[in-house]
């Protein structure tokens, strides 16, 4: 069994709910992976998190949502408008290995301050429309592609956009956990 795996097994149930919470910003799918350990390898972790990911309901994947930086904003880690100060999950994403998300957008760290200035634009028309941040799953994209995406969710209608959003902070998530489960 891979050693982080092995570690995560192990925690009592609310500090797997706390390591989870690195991974994806929902408090309900991170204490329901903690309700699964122990996992037996990570294909059984990355299937029963997708299991979970998709059975929760939309305001689940906002409150996921709300725990990234907008794309292009060069703050990496900001806790959820919607929890305490001292909640669990907010206090172990402060944890995180310092730059998941700043590694995740460093394709929009040198970008063209046309684009720099597009992504903001575009960011914030895309969460006028929607009620959310843009979400995508920016491992190994350029700011460009980042805003090429953008530009072409935007006329999305609301419900399509959701999922499309939600399948993207699942692809995050499952970035997430092979990164914890490695460390």
């Amino acid at each position: 069994m891979e050693p982080g795996l092995e570690r995560l097994n192990s925690l009592a149930a609310n500090e797997a709910a706390a390591e989870f919470g690195k991974c994806c910003g929902s408090t309900t799918w991170a204490r329901r992976m903690a309700a699964e350990c122990p996992f037996a390898n990570s294909t059984q972790l990355i299937t029963i998190a997708n299991r979970i990911w998709w059975s929760l309901e939309p305001d689940d994947w906002l409150e996921a949502f709300a725990s990234h930086p907008k794309i292009g904003e060069t703050q990496a880690a900001r806790g959820t408008a919607v929890e305490a100060p001292n909640h669990p999950v907010r206090a172990a994403r402060a944890e995180t290995p310092e730059n998941w998300a700043a590694h995740e957008q460093s394709g929009a760290e040198n970008a063209a301050e046309e684009t720099a200035r597009s992504l903001a634009e575009f960011n914030g028309e895309y969460e006028k429309k929607f009620g959310y941040i843009y979400i995508v799953c920016a491992t190994g994209k350029s700011s460009e592609e980042m805003l090429a995406i953008l530009r072409e969710r935007l006329p999305n209608d609301a419900e399509t956009e959701l999922r499309i959003a939600a399948r993207e902070q699942s692809r995050i998530s499952k970035l997430r956990l092979r990164k914890l489960i490695d460390q």
